[in-house]
């Protein structure tokens, strides 16, 4: 048990926190609801009808959205895109998908390599590119959630306010589904932004995500 917890405690450790945040913000959406509820002539509702509620689905759904775009994007980018100096890029002159040799498929495969490495064909097309193709259908599918679970929620401030209903395609057209995203996505590219640049001046010893203290500011693609 030790030795599992060692082995997986950065996957354990965001896990927990992710846990305890959506919890948290369970209670804290709950408590700010019904203040709404109150202020507005309503009654408050439960944490349980709270949770279920198509307020705490959107407000989950777009965070969600724009954080596995940011990573589908940063994925899908560095592939082509380099920044000397920062460990978040490839070397320049290493644009690209590389060889098949570099990245030790088919017949470069090593012993330990996933089997799908070693095959040919759609297997070995569709393994290359798994962690984009995921991460892409995450972000599509809470994107999804968040427009269907956002019409609910638009629809009944609507019609607490004797307004009429509009259809999915109507909110996903409407200023509050764009606000409500991009908000979110600016937010996320100024992280990866902030990540990128501030990794070629700035060093955390010890952390994979950062050059070795010593590394020179032009230096790129190196860990510590």
């Amino acid at each position: 048990m030790r030795g599992f917890v060692r082995d997986n405690a950065l996957s354990l450790f965001f896990l927990l926190a992710f846990a305890a945040a959506l919890v948290g913000q369970s209670f804290a959406g709950t408590a700010d609801y019904n203040a709404r509820q109150l202020t507005e002539g309503g009654l408050p509702v439960t944490w349980a009808d709270y949770v279920t509620s198509s307020d705490f689905a959107v407000d989950v759904a777009e965070n969600w959205q724009s954080e596995y775009l940011q990573f589908l994007m940063f994925i899908m980018v560095t592939v082509w895109l380099v920044q000397r100096g920062s460990p978040e890029s490839k070397p320049p002159g290493e644009e690209g998908g590389q060889s098949d040799r570099e990245q030790r498929i088919g017949p470069f495969a090593r012993p330990d390599s996933p089997a799908w490495a070693k095959a040919g064909g759609v297997r070995r097309s569709l393994y290359s590119n798994s962690l984009g193709w995921v991460m892409g259908l995450v972000f599509a599918a809470s994107w999804f959630a968040q427009s269907v679970a956002g019409t609910a929620a638009y629809n009944n401030q609507r019609l607490s306010q004797l307004q009429d209903p509009v259809g999915w395609s109507g909110y996903v057209l409407s200023a509050d589904f764009w606000n409500r995203t991009l908000q979110n996505w600016q937010s996320e590219f100024l992280a990866v932004l902030s990540m990128i640049v501030l990794a070629v001046y700035l060093r955390q010893r010890g952390s994979p995500e950062s050059k070795p203290v010593g590394a020179g500011h032009a230096a790129t693609g190196v860990e510590s």
